[in-house]
């Protein structure tokens, strides 16, 4: 997988959150976009994903193969986390990952009783999600992208919300899970991009 930005700028009314980003991002490589909150570092990365217009330039997405992908099979390539997704939390996590997955093929070797076994949510897999933590939820949105058999997995401050047990239960995920694929952590926390090799500062755009 490659994905190629030319001159991409993203402006949100009079204001141009970054200008000008021209980078080549090849898997497997693992990318962090970093800068201070409201920087603009999760504009960048749902513009990456296809997830939003740029207002200028463009961004290319070439299979394994070398051809370009359409933006309707971008879905199908990307697995995407953020503090700000939406679940559907009337589900209970066993009804939530039947849902997701029936749309997304999880990795291999991983079901939905796996994926429940190695969340540490086991006791709570049948209950709703809107009963759950902060924290629980947040480890809901980890699993639908990071255990999602996609080429590209993109996080935004990943470990939001977790304790100390969710973020080593997050960095073992990465070892485990992240391997062989191209990964974008946005971030200002360590903790968050530390496997990450390559960095994008988001201020050197603006």
């Amino acid at each position: 997988m490659k994905i190629t930005l030319t001159e991409v700028s993203k402006r949100f009314q009079r204001h141009w959150v970054f200008k000008g980003v021209s980078r080549t991002f090849e898997g497997p490589g693992t990318y962090a976009l970093l800068g201070p909150n409201g920087s603009g570092k999760s504009t960048l990365l749902r513009v990456i994903a296809g997830m939003q217009a740029p207002s200028a330039g463009k961004v290319l997405f070439e299979s394994a193969s070398g051809s370009e992908l359409k933006p309707a099979d971008v879905f199908q390539n990307v697995a995407f986390c953020a503090p700000g997704q939406e679940l559907v939390e009337e589900f209970t996590l066993r009804e939530f990952l039947e849902f997701h997955f029936s749309f997304k093929k999880p990795l291999p070797g991983l079901d939905t009783n796996a994926m429940i076994a190695a969340s540490g949510l086991g006791k709570a897999a049948d209950k709703p999600i809107y009963d759950y933590s902060s924290g629980m939820k947040q480890r809901v949105k980890l699993i639908q992208a990071i255990f999602a058999d996609t080429p590209v997995l993109m996080l935004d401050e990943p470990c939001s919300n977790l304790d100390e047990n969710g973020v080593n239960q997050y960095r073992d995920w990465i070892e485990r899970f992240a391997a062989g694929r191209m990964v974008f952590v946005a971030s200002n926390d360590p903790r968050e991009y530390f496997f990450c090799r390559e960095q994008l500062v988001i201020e050197d755009y603006q």
